[in-house]
């Protein structure tokens, strides 16, 4: 089958991170895949090209960009087309503008997280549901994202399914001491020290923000706890001042765009995703893999990944103080969050794979292709 995928780029994140594992898994399965970036190819886009998948940057400039839409649509017709898989909602209005009169038997699209949230999101979402009049499948990534989008009126009920992410299992071990040793040794700290971590972007979504004012609280019982933040983004020196206006700079650790989070989140004693707003976080899939004891906030796809009180603790948003409160609980009880670390892992293993988010969207190109053939 030929597949093309369109994204805005191939930057380090989980959407991108999730298309590059998908792209590489069709390509093992005997798929001929293409990966259209509308701005520029992005840190992973030579993951795909050192495997032959070709990835091809359309430099797409702010607004209409004509020039953008005739290299699209010619990327889509070069390669025989017959699946064409968009993530989000940018993407996706700008392929299925491009491919009008293309004939591509199934348009999907993947909508990565819960949409809205800033003043350009209401001119995006307009052009995002005129698009999907030439969409055959529209995917959300969590129950929480197709609900919420339901009841808003971005997406019709009968052309919406869900397909959570998958990560690659095999690639997480859980957590050990040798790697909580080599990363104290980094960060340049005695092994008495709890490790608190995060990953993701620096930006408001995320909320590193109430992070560092929930830690400032745990650092004042727990002054053996060090907080640090793996991941790079737009709010990083604003981040730093934050932690300088409440006294905890000396334990925040900031380590900026990593190429090993795997073995980083080894080193870790819990993960923490403090979210305002989230889809169905590949973050919090890789903590669950490497059976760290987690806490996150109650937004988006967050609980359908994290049982409270199982596999960990999920707290309210925007709310600092419950997050302290929830992390010094787990500080004080290891035990028993080691064994919801481990309860993750086994959660994972049998619902959060590569292999079944794959398998289920192979379920859906192959039922539209073949009713594009019908059709």
């Amino acid at each position: 089958m030929n597949i093309t995928h369109v994204v805005e780029n191939l930057d380090r994140g989980g959407l991108e991170r999730m298309v590059l594992e998908l792209v590489k898994l069709q390509q093992r399965q005997g798929h001929r895949c293409l990966v259209v970036c509308l701005f520029d190819a992005g840190a992973q886009a030579g993951e795909l090209q050192s495997l032959g998948i070709p990835v091809i940057a359309c430099g797409k400039r702010d607004g209409l960009d004509m020039g953008v839409l005739l290299r699209l649509r010619h990327s889509i017709r070069q390669h025989h087309t017959e699946v064409l898989h968009t993530h989000n909602a940018v993407a996706h209005y700008q392929a299925v503008l491009a491919s009008i009169g293309l004939g591509i038997k199934h348009i999907l699209n993947t909508r990565h997280g819960m949409g809205g949230g800033n003043r350009r999101s209401g001119r995006r979402e307009w052009l995002y549901r005129r698009a999907l009049a030439g969409t055959h499948t529209v995917v959300a990534v969590c129950e929480a994202s197709r609900r919420d989008a339901i009841a808003r009126g971005i997406l019709p009920r009968e052309k919406t399914r869900v397909v959570p992410n998958g990560i690659r299992v095999d690639r997480f071990q859980p957590a050990t001491d040798d790697m909580r040793h080599r990363l104290l040794q980094i960060l340049g700290l005695p092994p008495q020290r709890r490790l608190i971590g995060n990953v993701g972007r620096l930006n408001w979504t995320k909320d590193q923000s109430g992070l560092i004012r929930a830690f400032r609280h745990v650092h004042a019982q727990r002054p053996d706890t060090a907080l640090v933040l793996i991941g790079d983004g737009e709010l990083r020196a604003e981040l730093q001042q934050c932690a300088r206006d409440e006294g905890v700079a000396d334990s925040v650790y900031f380590l900026g765009d990593r190429n090993d989070v795997h073995d980083l989140l080894q080193g870790l004693d819990l993960f923490v995703l403090s979210s305002i707003t989230e889809g169905y976080s590949m973050a919090l899939l890789e903590a669950c893999a490497v059976a760290l004891p987690i806490i996150a906030t109650d937004v988006g796809g967050n609980a359908e990944i994290v049982h409270d009180h199982r596999t960990g603790r999920i707290v309210p948003p925007n709310n600092p103080q419950a997050l302290a409160d929830a992390i010094l609980g787990m500080l004080h009880e290891l035990g028993q969050a080691t064994a919801w670390g481990h309860a993750a892992r086994a959660w994972v293993e049998q619902h959060g794979s590569l292999e079944a988010m794959a398998k289920r969207y192979a379920q859906l190109y192959e039922g539209g292709v073949a009713r594009g053939q019908h059709g």
